[in-house]
């Protein structure tokens, strides 16, 4: 028991011993640590007071620098203030300059006003002296005179219309001569221009073709034994082949020019050949055949590359190449076309629309004659319906359709090719015209001439360019004549249709006639 007490006491003293050993030794270390954080919160401070000057002295740098800013901006507005102010004295002491010269301005108007109104003053006064004597003058010259101021008035005035009336034809015959000297030059000078713009072919269609062969010999070979050779040339062209006495020539008669240009190239074919008979006439026309139909379609490619149309569908293409065979009223009809289109296009340049547009509705416009079948309805209705039919634009179907007028014209092209198609059939040389036609014209001349009085004959000469009216010389003197040839030309241009122009002359003789018995 005492041994374990004794034990006992030695572990609580052993751990007593070690607990104050610990109690030490932390001690030591605590202040230790205290006395560095005490030294790391000495440096920190200083750090930061340090910090705070430096923070502290570049605000105050700053502030200086913005203080020094304003106070420059100050100076700058003081001296922009300044020189305003300069420039305002400088403006008051313009004003007070222009202000003086406006009050010595008028006062020198009011002097010259007061001197004016003297004047007129004046000048009434001296007026009502000379209606005075205006007066008293005009009694004294009616007393001498025997006539009324009004009658001598009308005297003078009529005599004066007279005066005038011979100056003013004497002016008028000088101005026509000028006229008709400058307008001979400025037609020409027109003439040339539109020849140089718009140079085309003038081509007359009849319904006959003349094939010619070297000798008579050939027209056998052609008829054929019991003439089998002729009737299945007949037959396979559909062209009436006439071989009569006309030596050295074979007329083709048929009114399609198309199947009159294949049995031509068939009978020349054949002649230069040799080997005329039915089953040859018949390879031939078929090969002849196919060789005009690709001559339509390269023609009508061709056109259309000239005239720079592009895009048309190839049937359309067919049909302006098969215009090359067609012809109206002479004219031939590709020929025509493609005059139209080029002044369409002209026209359309001119007016500021689209030329392209103008020269493709130009070129398609009578395309309608052309059909492979025969149509019961009016050519430019027909070119319509083919244009619509082939994708055609609206505008350029309205143009094809209404250049005859009988649809209605939706579009400014269609005017402009109405037009430009009757320039084209109406110049001179381009269709033959109808002979009843042509003497109705001449009669109408005539008779409209002797419509008026004094006239004695009336002579239509030159195929109607030239009218000659004869009048009586007591009906109708000089100074009429030039009169009635105006009145005449300008009656013609308002009534009349014709080509070209129409010269109007006037004759009036004197004759004395006296018998010697």
């Amino acid at each position: 028991m005492s041994s374990l007490l004794i034990d006992l006491f030695f572990v609580i003293g052993t751990a007593t011993v070690t607990w104050l050993l610990l109690q030490f030794i932390l001690n030591g270390r605590s202040k230790k640590i205290l006395r560095e954080a005490e030294t790391e919160a000495e440096v920190l401070k200083k750090n930061k007071l340090l910090e705070a000057k430096e923070h502290f002295v570049n605000m105050k740098s700053e502030y200086e620098k913005e203080v020094a800013a304003r106070n420059a901006k100050m100076q700058q507005a003081e001296a922009r203030i300044q020189q305003s102010e300069a420039r305002i004295q400088q403006k008051e002491t313009s004003l007070n300059q222009r202000h003086g010269e406006l009050q010595r301005k008028n006062s020198e108007t009011e002097a010259i006003k007061e001197n004016l109104n003297n004047q007129l003053e004046l000048i009434e006064h001296r007026k009502k002296e000379l209606d005075a004597l205006h007066r008293k003058e005009l009694e004294r010259y009616e007393t001498m005179s025997g006539m009324s101021a009004q009658e001598a008035k009308e005297k003078l005035v009529e005599s004066l219309k007279d005066e005038a009336k011979t100056a003013a034809m004497s002016y008028v015959n000088e101005i026509m001569d000028e006229a008709k000297m400058n307008a001979n030059k400025e037609a020409k000078r027109i003439i040339i221009q539109t020849i140089q713009r718009v140079a085309t072919e003038t081509a007359i269609e009849n319904s006959i073709t003349v094939f010619n062969i070297e000798s008579d010999e050939i027209k056998g070979r052609i008829i054929g034994r019991e003439g089998r050779n002729i009737r299945a040339l007949e037959a396979a062209t559909g062209v009436e082949i006439i071989v009569d006495d006309t030596p050295e020539a074979i007329v083709l008669s048929a009114f399609d020019p198309v199947r009159r240009e294949i049995a031509r190239l068939a009978l020349h074919q054949l002649v230069a050949d040799g080997r005329i008979h039915p089953a040859r006439i018949e390879e031939v026309v078929t090969k002849v055949k196919k060789q005009v139909e690709e001559e339509i379609i390269e023609t009508g490619k061709r056109t259309t590359i000239d005239l720079g149309v592009h895009g048309l569908h190839p049937e359309l293409i067919r049909m302006v190449g098969k215009m090359k065979y067609r012809s109206s009223y002479g004219q031939n009809l590709l020929q025509h076309a493609r005059e139209t289109a080029n002044l369409c296009a002209i026209m359309a340049s001119e007016l500021g629309l689209n030329p392209k547009k103008a020269k493709r509705a130009g070129l398609l416009h009578d395309i309608g004659k052309v059909p492979d079948d025969e149509p019961e309805m009016p050519h430019a209705l027909f070119g319509m319906k083919l244009a619509e039919q082939y994708k055609e634009k609206p505008d350029i179907c309205n143009a094809i359709g209404a250049h005859h007028e009988e649809v209605e014209m939706n579009t400014l092209l269609s005017p402009i090719v109405q037009v430009c198609d009757a320039i084209s059939g109406a110049r001179p040389g381009a269709r033959r015209e109808i002979v009843e036609a042509y003497l109705k014209r001449l009669n109408d001349l005539e008779n409209l001439a002797l419509s008026y009085p004094g006239v004695q004959k009336t002579y239509a000469i030159q195929a109607g360019r030239e009218l000659r009216v004869i009048v009586g010389a007591d009906k109708v003197d000089d100074a009429a004549v030039e009169t009635l040839s105006a009145d005449i030309a300008k009656r013609i241009q308002d009534e009349m249709t014709y080509p070209g122009q129409v010269k109007i002359t006037v004759i009036r003789e004197t004759r004395a006639v006296n018998y010697a018995k």
